[in-house]
């Protein structure tokens, strides 16, 4: 930019210049900004809701329950003749996220009334962290999508509806093993412009709730009036965590006080805390001290721990994580370690690996020259000391020495050491020494550190061959940072030394020697700050050598001008920086500030890009044309845009799986929800991520998604259920809308590159970057045997941490009428420096660095989130078996197979959908399926395999699993025992010949069950043949070239129809046949004697009725006789009587 100076003459028109137009440079830089601000004045407020408390306003809670809500499903029971099935259990999420919005200057009560009826809604994605111990929990990259439905506050009444208070709510969801959640909200599109907004949302396993529903801290006292003395002109220290998994982090160095800083949220609110620890002091003659104090010098935390060190004391406290550890295993209390050692200092280790966390303590006193090396898996601590044999003084050969600093390469199982090493003929030295922790005390000397500080005579960099000349100046080492991605290691104390292989080393020249660094800030994606002793901030472009001073600076002077002009409450000319820390890629700083004599903690972005920016604009030239001068400004930039272009789908490389759940519909006229609408919405939610949960079963599905099981047998009357809702006629005011609810596998690439790549073997990952030069840019160069070719003198340098595994091509196309040059780069696994893993199992960390030459730290770009760098990326790269990726039995293609080949099926008596049969006599033909659960693709598995019977049973209760001597028998073509279960014709086997190798072409499986099997002899019980369950395992390891991946399944095979022994069938049928005799010649007899003893029978018959009816005669004549004997007897009797009557009748009568 040039133009005409003032008429003023001599120095005092200069000076004048140079003032007026360095403040033309500082208003014309945000001039540019001016129409991002403008749209910028809006913002996201969000605050978390418990469930019950839902409408309520000016609330917000902690996050710290961890238990699912069970009321929901009394409320999605109600709805009939809706796509729910009536027989499943819904729960719901303790929690839901209340969502609004304001800006500057206007009541947020109104702008989001305006924003409801001019269609905005925010959509919240939510995005689970990958858990630590991968044995319990399955690596995956989660995320779903949801919408926010509109609800109106409860707090007061509301006559006019227009005016009422509104927020929109989404459920916060959780996920077993998953403690750190990253939320992006953004809009969709209609209403308001309002920027996107990340933050996170952590689990605190450090609160308990007490009674009258208050919250305290499990590990002290929350205190609510702090000192200022706690911060002002207090040095600032840093924050030590597990890099992606820690949901709370922990911030000691508070003077004399065991108080520390905790926060949940990355310090967007924070609790000053008194832990409830012993504070005692133990010293001795083995543990030098010079005196007592109460501060918490070092603080770590880890995914469900965090560890303190006061004075040489240790502590550290687990917190109550349920939902990673599936039990209550929270410590309870600060629980002292390592109580018989002297601990100077805890050294942090910043990723987590195979499953565990760890922590380093340097030991001073009786044990020096060792280190403890804490492991933390599954919420328990176990410390072990290191070397296991001799000390490292012994090892490297001096009379003593001290461990400064250590740092450990978790997937490399590797210590690095920096040693101050004493010897009484060599004086004081220091020294890397590297020591493995899985060979038993393997320990090398790396690297010894010159004594003194090289003279790099004006250059930026200078690599240490020996032969240099140094200064008078000594080096005093003091710590240690090595980036696992792009595999630099940098030493830092008064000096910067940086190495890529750790044994070679360039000392960075711009950092001055007159400072010491007191802390490294890393960010682990290509960039890292600097903190000095004074406090002062320094800034690196990791791979590049140029150091730049942020604070204080030219550039930092003008930001907090501007600041001050726009009266930023972020700003003070009294305040303390407490620590600097990057979250999601930026830097941002947590200071104290005093404004009106009172004191606060804020957290605040540190804009490097714009303090570079604003350094950069403010050099100019006054150059003298004519009479007059010229102001001059140079961009030393190369190019003036910068895009990246062709990029892939980005789902296949990141391995981020994504659902999508909308609100249910209400039928209201408003479109308001109820409280009944939004716990449905909590329990579809819960609903479609336990479906998720619960897919990864071995026998796949006919239709490959997770969803497909919840809606089979609604589908066919999805046009029932939208015709109900059109009317307004279904139950509860609800409608379900079964679309709504799906994963998403074809995502759409941004305009960046993704966060993270992972390669398979062979796998390769191609983009453009498309420069559009500053200048006339392009120059000519002549070829040997070919026309002259034309180049840009803009250029790329592609860096890889690990060239050996990766290569990466770059073809330049020059577009000369677009002052344009097109880079497509593509990167590329060279299928040699990774075995066979488990899915998303140790992975190996590297990395793909691009650099436009001439760029770092001159190039930037305006956007709507700000100012950004252009010119440097830098893309993580993870080589191995990437995660969600697996193998199932494909059951429909084989039952499908077999029945086409055996030219019958038959199934059990007892059919199961979930696991048909297969009968013994048939040859099996398995299948399997290699399932890709983030893009959804599914086909067959055509790599080579080796199947093996680990376990079986005759009944499901009765499964066991064999032992290795037994699997090598029962599956293993040498065996000689008789033991085998199956066999195949095919003749490839493993290189020791043990296991036969399939494939999908094999000629199947024929079932032996040998004598000495466990399935031989299976006593049937019933007249049905027996069945068995075989648990088989399937695994291409070693077998299959075509992946990094060991594919590995375990599934239970039911099998009917086996057979009898021979012995056994013998025997039955020896007691078959003697029953069969047995009845025939029973039979038989029968048949020969039936006529007699039917003769026999008629004659006795014959015999018994004339005795009877003999007896009968003779008893009935006697009874005659005695009849008439009795007849006579009474006629006598009776004449008699006649003859007598008168007589006494005559008598009577002269009586009377």
């Amino acid at each position: 930019v040039r133009g005409p100076a003032m008429s003023l003459v001599g120095p005092a028109r200069v000076q004048v210049l140079r003032v007026l137009w360095a403040l033309m440079v500082v208003l014309w830089t945000p001039w540019r900004l001016w129409a991002v601000q403008e749209i910028q004045d809006c913002t996201w407020e969000v605050v978390l809701n418990e469930f019950d408390r839902i409408g309520a306003n000016g609330v917000s809670d902690r996050f710290f329950v961890q238990e699912p809500v069970d009321t929901v499903d009394q409320v999605i029971q109600m709805l009939v003749d809706s796509p729910i099935d009536q027989l499943e259990k819904y729960l719901g999420f303790p929690y839901y996220l209340k969502i609004n919005y304001s800006c500057k200057g206007q009541p947020s009560e109104d702008l989001v009334r305006k924003g409801y009826l001019t269609g905005l809604k925010p959509l919240v994605l939510v995005t689970f962290q990958s858990p630590v111990n991968f044995y319990r929990w399955k690596i995956e990259q989660l995320q779903i999508q949801m919408e926010g439905a509109p609800f109106r506050s409860k707090a007061e009444p509301c006559v006019a509806e227009e005016l009422c208070v509104m927020n929109w709510y989404t459920p916060m969801p959780i996920k077993n093993g998953s403690v750190v959640m990253k939320v992006h909200i953004h809009s969709n599109g209609l209403g308001p412009f309002i920027p996107e907004k990340r933050f996170q949302m952590n689990i605190n396993g450090f609160l308990k709730r007490k009674r009258y529903n208050t919250i305290e801290f499990l590990v002290g006292d929350e205190i609510s009036d702090v000192s200022p003395r706690a911060f002002v002109n207090v040095p600032s220290r840093p924050l030590w965590y597990t890099v992606d998994v820690s949901p709370v982090l922990i911030l000691g160095g508070i003077p004399n006080e065991k108080r520390v800083l905790m926060t949940d949220t990355s310090f967007k609110d924070f609790s000053v805390v008194e832990l409830s620890i012993d504070s005692c002091w133990v010293g001795s003659f083995y543990c030098p001290h010079s005196g007592f104090s109460a501060t918490i010098y070092d603080a770590i935390a880890t995914e469900a721990t965090l560890f303190i060190r006061q004075n040489q004391l240790v502590y550290y406290f687990t917190g109550t994580y349920p939902i990673l550890h599936e039990s209550n295993r929270g410590s309870g209390s600060w629980v002292r370690v390592l109580a018989s050692e002297c601990i100077k200092k805890l050294c942090p280790v910043y990723f987590h690996s195979n499953g565990t966390e760890y922590v380093l303590a340097l030991t001073t006193g009786k044990n020096e020259g060792y280190l403890h090396f804490g492991t933390i898996r599954d919420g328990s601590v176990s410390f072990e000391m290191l070397p296991r044999e001799r000390s490292v003084c012994e090892h490297i050969g001096v009379d003593s020495c001290s461990i400064t600093w250590a740092e450990y390469l978790a997937d490399d199982y590797y210590l690095l050491l920096l040693v101050e090493s004493k010897h009484n003929t060599a004086g004081t030295y220091f020294q890397v020494v590297g020591y493995s922790t899985k060979n038993n005390d393997a320990l090398t000397q790396l690297y010894r550190i010159p004594e003194f500080i090289p003279d790099a005579r004006g250059l930026e960099f200078l690599m240490i061959l020996g032969t240099e000349s140094y200064t008078s100046t000594p080096m005093i080492p003091k710590g240690m940072f090595f980036n696992p991605y792009n595999n630099l290691l940098f030493i830092w104390g008064n000096f910067l030394l940086q190495s890529s292989n750790k044994k070679n080393y360039i000392y960075l020249a711009d950092f001055p020697m007159e400072l010491s660094i007191k802390y490294l800030v890393r960010s682990f994606h290509g960039d890292m700050a600097i903190v000095t002793e004074t406090e002062e901030i320094w800034y690196l472009l990791e791979g590049s050598y140029k150091v730049y001073k942020l604070f204080p600076s030219k550039g930092w002077g003008i930001h907090t001008s501007l600041q001050a002009m726009h009266q930023s409450s972020f700003y003070s000319h009294n305040e303390t920086m407490v620590t600097l820390f990057y979250e999601d890629n930026e830097l941002y700083q947590l200071a104290y500030l005093i404004n009106n004599q009172e004191g606060k903690l804020v957290k605040r972005l540190l804009p490097v890009e714009k303090l570079l920016m604003y350094q950069i604009h403010s050099q100019y030239d006054m150059e003298r044309q004519g009479s007059h001068l010229t102001l001059s400004f140079t961009n030393p930039c190369p190019f003036t845009a910068m895009h990246l272009q062709r990029l892939p789908g980005p789902q296949r490389y990141t391995r981020q799986e994504r659902y999508r759940a909308r609100p249910p519909q209400v039928l209201y006229a408003t479109g308001f929800h109820t409280e009944n609408s939004l716990a449905v919405y909590q329990g579809l939610v819960y609903y479609l991520l336990w479906l998720h949960s619960k897919y990864d079963k071995p026998y796949a599905d006919p239709v490959h998604d997770p969803t497909w099981r919840w809606w089979k047998n609604k589908k066919q009357d999805q046009d029932y259920y939208f015709y109900l809702a059109s009317n307004w006629r279904s139950a509860g005011s609800v409608h379900i809308d079964m679309d709504s609810y799906e994963k998403i596998y074809n995502l759409e690439p941004e305009s960046r590159l993704p966060e993270r790549i992972f390669l398979d073997k062979g796998t390769q990952y191609g983009f453009s970057i498309f420069l559009t030069a500053r200048g006339y840019s392009f120059q000519t160069r002549a070829v040997l045997g070919a026309a002259n070719q034309l180049q840009s003198k803009v250029d790329v340098s592609v860096v890889l941490a690990d060239p050996h595994c990766m290569e990466a091509v770059v073809k330049q196309e020059v577009l000369v009428n677009r002052q344009s040059v097109l880079f497509s780069i593509t990167l590329k696994d060279k299928k040699v420096c990774y075995e066979q893993g488990i899915s998303g199992h140790h992975l190996m960390k590297s990395s793909m660095m691009i650099t436009v030459l001439g760029s770092s730290g001159h190039c930037f770009q305006n956007t709507q989130e700000g100012a950004s760098m252009q010119g440097n990326l830098m893309v993580p790269v993870f080589i191995g078996c990437p995660p969600s990726k697996r193998l199932a039995f494909d059951i429909t293609y084989t039952l499908k197979y077999n029945r086409l080949q055996n030219k019958h099926y038959f199934d059990c008596l007892q059919t199961d959908a979930e696991m048909p049969c297969f009968l013994f006599r048939d040859t099996f033909y398995p299948f399997f399926l290699i399932q890709d659960l983030v893009t959804g693709d599914s086909g067959s598995f055509q790599g080579s395999f080796v199947l093996k019977v680990v376990g079986g049973g005759p009944t499901l209760g009765s499964i066991r699993d064999y032992t290795e001597e037994e699997i090598y028998r029962f599956n293993s073509p040498l065996d000689r025992t008789h033991s085998l279960i199956w066999t195949t014709s095919s003749k490839i086997t493993t290189r020791d010949l043990a296991f036969h190798i399939m494939s999908h072409q094999s000629s199947g499986i024929k079932w032996l069950c040998e004598e000495n099997s466990p399935c031989y002899d299976t006593i049937p019980k019933s007249i049905v043949a027996p069945d068995y369950f075989f648990k088989v395992l399937v695994s291409n390891r070693g077998v299959d070239n075509s992946t990094y991946c060991n594919y590995k399944l375990i599934f239970l095979l039911h099998i009917h129809g086996l057979p009898l022994s021979a012995e056994r069938a013998f025997f039955i049928v020896m007691v078959s046949a003697s029953i069969f005799l047995g009845l025939v010649i029973l039979y038989i007899i029968i048949c020969l004697l039936w006529p007699v003893m039917v003769r026999s029978c008629n004659m006795l018959r014959w015999k018994i009725n004339n005795i009877i009816a003999s007896d009968s005669y003779y008893t009935y004549g006697s009874s005659r006789v005695s009849s008439l004997q009795s007849q006579g007897s009474k006629h006598n009797s009776k004449d008699l009587e006649k003859k007598d009557e008168p007589k006494e009748t005559g008598s009577a009568e002269s009586s009377t």
